[in-house]
């Protein structure tokens, strides 16, 4: 089975798919662009094809293009610094490299990869998102057609989009395109692009082409929120929040802008999006809802775990399968939560240490491995900071190997940029003396850190 031969069989070739930069583009269309992108991608000898693109109708095409010639998927983000992408190339194996304009480049495979070719095969795979982990190891998260299929559909039994829908789109599509996207096409939606975070932009495009469903992060629609026109938004039935947890005052303050309750959710790239707020965003703005229909929600020592399908297929790196990963179904989410007497679930806080900054995530492991590099750093901690309008931001403490001759802040700064994509960079630096640790000599970690205007 492959998915986007699915999404192109039931497709109204005369309905509007896509609209960017006053184009519209027609299911049929995009049928006709993909299958012609397509051609060129199906000769190349990968078996996973890396997508180096930004956010645009040639996103959409060449994503398509490259499941619908039977290769899998390997978003390239274009924040990513020269080793984070390096990194994510050698580590998912990718043997070619499709550009914005569509030119394939084949790349050698260079070292040993950590999974089995056949045995990758084998789960069908349309999709390698390529995140790092908890601990801040990277790893690729493995979705097969079949898992993609269950899980868009099964994320549809609560969102209940149409062809009568038209989806304004601001997220970046190299983090949330297979769950979303393929999820709009495949129930003829229209997906309106936005190419700017603007309130004014992002309003004008929902006014003037009709948008009924807004899907973005809570930094989105805090700047929604802020906008002083005072113009209207009626054709608007559904406003998404997901990425990070959302702010209560942001949450009324959207409200009260545009008399419509966000529906903060609960979106996990292991297991999809298990979780809505569909019946109490009004009265209980902080919650991720109930469960939706197809999944199950348990609280174990605080900690949330979900159930449903289109779990993830395995990690890549280092392999897990399916099987290895879920506790008898059951997938451990990293977030802490409770659920109330009607069944709502609040988020309270993460059991790991993940920074959102602007519904991106980035873990100070990571950050903290960097900085380690450096010879005239000895240990480093980096923590969350809360901020006014991106959620967080990374902040790091510095134990110098010489205090009488610290790292300078420049040199720090500039190490960070080689290393990390710009929103990873911690933007505050300060020397200390020593950081906490636990008995076992593992960095301790505190709540995020005041806010920071």
């Amino acid at each position: 089975m492959n998915i986007v031969d699915l999404i192109f069989s039931k497709a109204d070739r005369g309905a509007v798919a896509l609209i960017a930069d006053g184009i519209e583009l027609t299911y049929g269309e995009l049928i006709t662009r993909t299958d012609a992108a397509s051609v060129s991608i199906a000769a190349a000898q990968a078996a996973r094809i890396g997508l180096d693109c930004p956010n645009g109708i040639a996103h959409v095409v060449l994503a398509l293009a490259i499941v619908r010639a039977g290769k899998c998927l390997v978003p390239i983000a274009s924040e990513l610094a020269r080793p984070e992408r390096a990194r994510l190339i050698k580590e998912t194996g990718i043997g070619a490299i499709v550009d914005a304009a569509g030119q394939v480049r084949e790349i050698p495979l260079n070292g040993e990869l950590g999974f089995d070719e056949k045995t990758l095969e084998a789960l069908n795979p349309a999709f390698i998102r390529f995140s790092s982990g908890t601990t801040g190891r990277s790893k690729g998260i493995v979705l097969s057609h079949e898992s993609l299929l269950a899980r868009v559909t099964a994320a549809n039994r609560g969102l209940g989009i149409t062809q009568a829908d038209r989806i304004v789109w601001i997220l970046p599509m190299a983090h949330h395109f297979a769950v979303s996207i393929m999820l709009y096409l495949l129930h003829g939606a229209t997906t309106i692009i936005v190419g700017s975070h603007l309130a004014e932009d992002v309003l004008g495009a929902g006014r003037i082409h009709g948008g009924t469903i807004l899907y973005g992060a809570p930094f989105h629609h805090a700047l929604l929120a802020g906008d002083a026109s005072g113009l209207p938004w009626p054709s608007l039935r559904l406003a998404v929040s997901t990425a990070a947890a959302l702010p209560l005052a942001t949450a009324k303050a959207f409200e009260s802008r545009f008399g419509l309750s966000l529906s903060q959710g609960l979106g996990v790239i292991e297991a999809g999006l298990p979780m809505l707020n569909l019946d109490a965003q009004k009265e209980k703005p902080a919650s991720v809802g109930r469960p939706l229909p197809d999944f199950s929600v348990d609280i174990r020592d605080g900690e949330i775990f979900v159930r449903g399908p289109g779990m993830l297929d395995a990690y890549l790196t280092p392999w897990r399968t399916r099987d290895e990963i879920l506790e008898k179904g059951w997938f451990r989410t990293g977030d802490l939560g409770r659920i109330d007497l009607d069944g709502h679930v609040f988020l309270e806080g993460r059991s790991h240490s993940v920074i959102n900054v602007a519904g991106l995530k980035c873990f100070p492991e990571e950050i903290e491995a960097v900085l380690c590099a450096m010879p005239e750093v000895r240990l480093a901690r980096v923590v969350g900071k809360t901020h006014s309008r991106v959620g967080a931001v990374p902040v790091a403490e510095i134990v110098p190997r010489d205090f009488t001759h610290p790292p300078k802040l420049s040199a720090l700064v500039a190490h960070c940029r080689a290393a990390l994509a710009r929103y990873k960079v911690p933007v505050e630096f300060k020397i200390v003396e020593s950081v906490p640790l636990t008995p076992s000599g593992k960095i301790r970690r505190e709540e995020t850190a005041p806010d920071l205007a």
